[in-house]
């Protein structure tokens, strides 16, 4: 009987075409170490924050916040790709230094989006993680260029992307130089409306087989919806997700972007407990 491939392996030759994102035998789960934060180890880690840096005041407002509920890291954009080029774009480096400022300031780690190889340098003085949103995933010069970079890169699957096409730009980065790579599932455009994009469960123990990569949800991103994201953060935790990127604001209704699915600070400190509980029956701790 032919032996069955395993997957994205050539049913001819056996070839691996992504030999360094992929999982082979008994390969070894990768941990991301930012500072003292080991990502993809026994411990969970949360990511929150605005979706857009709007002011100094606000940004360190809300990362004292998530600190104080249980997150790890700081998140923020400081450059904003929007559909409407007449939306709100960030701050820019201003942004940059407020978040490094909140950084200073709570012990938090820093993870904010790239957007353009030319900029990848100075998002580095800044930033712990660089992040390649979902529009960026095969922009493959700034793959290439983020390869180069010595900063961790979480990297958001695309809106209309398959898995391998996820392993495959992860590839771009290993193969670049960079073996700090963290995969983000965040919602696939489907067919349904009752969510602004279709939350792929079954993605996170897929990568998790498939790669040995770590593996973060976004749950904002994924539903659009605040009401649902603490739901769909447990349902992350459940599969094996490795932590969470969660966009939370101190004054959502009024937000500048993505207010709808952004998380007041009352609301995500209240959903730490059971995600601790989650992360307990799955052998997993969550711990700031």
């Amino acid at each position: 009987m032919k032996e069955t491939t395993t997957p994205y392996e050539s049913s001819e030759t056996g070839d691996v075409p992504y030999p360094l994102a992929m999982r082979k035998g008994e390969t070894k789960s990768t941990v991301v170490s930012v500072g003292d934060v080991e990502i993809g180890g026994p411990s969970l880690h949360i990511i929150a924050g605005p979706c857009s840096v709007e002011s100094r005041e606000q940004i360190l407002e809300i990362a004292h916040a998530v600190k104080a509920a249980g997150a790890t890291g700081l998140r923020g954009g400081a450059y904003k790709p929007r559909t409407s080029p007449y939306s709100f774009q960030g701050h820019g480096e201003d942004a940059l230094r407020w978040l490094a400022e909140a950084r200073e300031a709570t012990g938090l780690f820093v993870c904010t989006e790239v957007m353009e190889p030319g900029r990848v340098g100075l998002v580095s003085e800044y930033a712990d993680i660089l992040q390649i949103g979902s529009r960026s995933m095969q922009n493959f010069p700034l793959l290439k260029e983020v390869a180069k970079s010595t900063r961790p890169v979480l990297l958001k699957r695309g809106m209309s992307s398959t898995l391998e096409e996820l392993v495959g730009a992860a590839e771009y980065i290993l193969s670049g130089g960079n073996p700090n790579v963290i995969l983000c599932e965040r919602g696939i455009r489907t067919f349904a409306m009752e969510t602004r994009n279709t939350f792929d469960a079954n993605a996170i123990p897929a990568l998790k087989e498939i790669s040995h990569l770590p593996v973060f949800a976004d749950p904002s991103h994924a539903t659009g919806k605040r009401e649902y994201v603490p739901a769909i953060s447990r349902a992350a935790f459940a599969a094996g997700a490795d932590g969470l990127l969660v966009e939370v604001h101190s004054d959502p209704e009024h937000a500048l972007s993505d207010g709808r699915q952004s998380l007041d600070v009352g609301t995500f400190a209240r959903m730490m407990e059971p995600l601790n509980r989650i992360a307990n029956a799955v052998d997993r701790t969550l711990q700031p």
